[in-house]
């Protein structure tokens, strides 16, 4: 499994439920890897979706304990283990956990790489985090882009690979 996640210096990652930064760059690198796979999220991550719809061309998969919650194209998961069940029948597609903060939590454990596009902003009165990869013990930096720059936001596509 992997992690896909765009965060600011401070790694944050929302404010009000809504991303922090719309880099189109960005943006065309999520559908690239995520497009023909598996992507799993929160409800509410879901929810932010434009209409609240699944993303499309892929199988969406969504963590929440809400039993009544249900929604077009989208398959329901309500626990970790559940998710396990369904994606040992999953080989061969790639998964892609895409948040919001407590399903990045709660999947980093079972990710080996995350693709992170780390902009050079800090935003300290966001609300949403990422776990700070940089200081996490099991895991490390494996490359670096150049720095891009769009709208004055400069940015550069990271990736981090488990290393225990």
């Amino acid at each position: 499994m992997n992690i896909i996640v765009n965060v600011s210096k401070n790694w944050a990652i929302g404010k009000n439920g809504g991303l922090l930064f719309h880099i189109s760059n960005d943006m065309k690198f999520f559908k690239e890897k995520t497009t023909g796979n598996i992507v799993v999220m929160g409800r509410k991550t879901l929810d932010s979706l434009p209409g609240g719809r699944a993303l499309p061309n892929r199988r969406n998969i969504v963590l929440t304990q809400n039993a009544a919650f249900s929604r077009e194209n989208v398959t329901v998961c309500r626990s970790v283990d559940m998710l396990k069940e369904l994606l040992e029948d999953c080989r061969g597609e790639d998964v892609y956990i895409i948040g919001g903060e407590s399903v990045y939590r709660e999947m980093l454990p079972l990710c080996s790489a995350a693709y992170v596009t780390r902009v050079d902003r800090d935003i300290p009165d966001a609300d949403a985090f990422m776990v700070d990869l940089d200081e996490h013990p099991d895991w490390e930096l494996s490359s670096e882009s150049e720095t891009f720059s769009d709208k004055g936001l400069d940015y550069r596509f990271t990736v981090y690979r488990k290393i225990k």
